[in-house]
């Protein structure tokens, strides 16, 4: 019989690449992920790694048995959650959550889990959304709040599904008691945006290049409640979504983009764990928070 913990490992090789970075995920030594796969090996009868160069990667039969260590630990998963909803125990629930949400959803959800599952223990830990769907999949985290934005679908990773929560405004955010303009019209202004390589920093770039000029971006930064109080203070304008003011007044003043365009907010589960009553809980609770700040959506 297989191990399942040392399926586990393999698996985790098979996603992340590196016995280093199984390491840090999973806090073990590098020596003992060696040893432990190993072991799988001796199990298995035949050599599921192989070196390359300082590394090692899968051979054939290693990325075969890893393929089978998906399913086994989605079944696992599936089995644990049937157990949890005959007799719930509300195991912990690991929550990779984007900034915005931090702010806006997760204090509003956890105040409603405390009322309703007083004894559910969650953790939340801040992720970008690309980082947090990897670690979703990676089994690093049970359910992650993420978005996307018009015109820039996001990875469907196989084993998750996600669920819409709603959909969130992005207005052009300026500085308290300046007239409002049009997008075209701040060609010379300086900007704040998010850090090349993130989907909100794409998307807005876009929307300035479909007005007819490149942003001069002179703030570059992932806090957005930093973007909130450069605008405000006068020193950049953005763009800026609504969650981030979590349905209070906004303190710069907003514009409608061409298009009143509106980024897609989502939560991911890995299949396997839809049926844990503990996530469900959560997802609930999320779901109300959401429908509370945005009561009209539609």
């Amino acid at each position: 019989m297989f191990d399942l913990r040392r399926l586990r490992l393999l698996h985790e090789l098979s996603v992340r690449g590196t016995l280093a970075a199984v390491a840090d995920a999973l806090a073990y030594s590098p020596s003992t992920i060696s040893q432990q796969l190993a072991q799988l090996e001796r199990e298995a009868g035949v050599a599921l790694l192989q070196p390359d160069g300082r590394r090692v990667r899968l051979t054939p039969q290693g990325e075969a048995l890893a393929a089978h260590a998906a399913r086994m630990l989605e079944a696992d998963e599936q089995a644990r959650a049937e157990l949890e909803r005959m007799q719930p125990s509300l195991a912990p629930v690991r929550v990779a959550v984007m900034q915005s949400a931090a702010h806006g959803l997760v204090p509003t959800a956890l105040t409603l889990l405390a009322e309703r599952e007083p004894t559910l223990r969650v953790e939340v830990a801040e992720l970008a959304p690309e980082e947090g769907l990897f670690e979703l999949a990676a089994r690093g985290f049970d359910l992650v709040i993420a978005e996307q934005y018009p015109g820039h679908t996001r990875e469907h990773r196989s084993g998750l599904e996600r669920t819409l929560l709603g959909h969130d405004d992005v207005r052009l955010a300026l500085p308290p008691g300046e007239a409002p303009a049009e997008l075209a019209d701040l060609r010379e202004r300086a900007w704040v945006l998010e850090p090349r390589g993130t989907a909100a920093r794409e998307w807005a770039t876009q929307q300035c290049r479909a007005a007819g000029f490149e942003p001069d971006v002179r703030f570059e930064l992932a806090d957005l409640t930093a973007h909130v109080r450069l605008v405000a203070a006068g020193h950049a304008v953005g763009m800026i979504p609504d969650l981030v003011h979590a349905g209070a007044a906004a303190p710069v003043r907003t514009v409608e983009l061409p298009g009143m365009p509106r980024r897609d907010i989502f939560t991911a589960v890995r299949r396997g764990s839809t049926e844990r009553a503990a996530l469900r809980a959560v997802q609930d609770a999320l779901q109300d928070a959401f429908d509370a700040i945005r009561p009209s959506e539609p």
